[in-house]
């Protein structure tokens, strides 16, 4: 299932009031693919928190804290040489707690100094409260970033 929903009109305060969680997603997903890092950081609470606890990527935090954190760390991210075609989510899953949902990515892209393109999938975790992410949580699946990073990691 390709959730599909319009972007809204954000308020003065930069917020989405009655904006539900696929809302929100849908506006991270135009953000996302327009490269608006600002954009981006906006969705998030001032106090937000990113976490990715598998990360194994050289230069991956495992945790950023606050908004100022997730917008610095998000033009860095998003000025690297990727160009991302499409970011899906492929499954969404509502929870019995109206503010958290878990949702199975899939983003296509092409690294732009080698021509490599490249699918990553992960599954996230995410609090959405008033109209902004305080919580995101990411399990990227580790193959897809062989892709882009090159050769794969030696196998133990």
């Amino acid at each position: 299932m390709n959730l599909v929903v319009e972007d809204r009109i954000e308020s003065k305060e930069g917020h989405m009031p009655s904006a539900t969680p696929a809302d929100v997603l849908a506006r991270r997903r135009h953000l996302i693919l327009n490269g608006d890092a600002d954009g981006f950081a906006d969705l998030f609470a001032p106090d937000a928190v990113i976490e990715v606890p598998f990360a194994g990527q050289p230069g991956v935090p495992v945790r950023l804290e606050g908004r100022d954190a997730i917008r610095t760390y998000s033009r860095r991210v998003m000025a690297a040489p990727l160009r991302l075609e499409d970011f899906e989510i492929a499954e969404f899953y509502q929870t019995q707690d109206p503010e958290v949902v878990v949702v199975e990515m899939r983003t296509k892209g092409t690294v732009t100094t080698t021509g490599r393109s490249f699918t990553a999938t992960s599954i996230q975790i995410l609090r959405i409260r008033d109209g902004h992410i305080v919580l995101f949580r990411d399990f990227p699946d580790p193959r897809g970033l062989e892709d882009v990073i090159g050769d794969p990691p030696p196998r133990g």
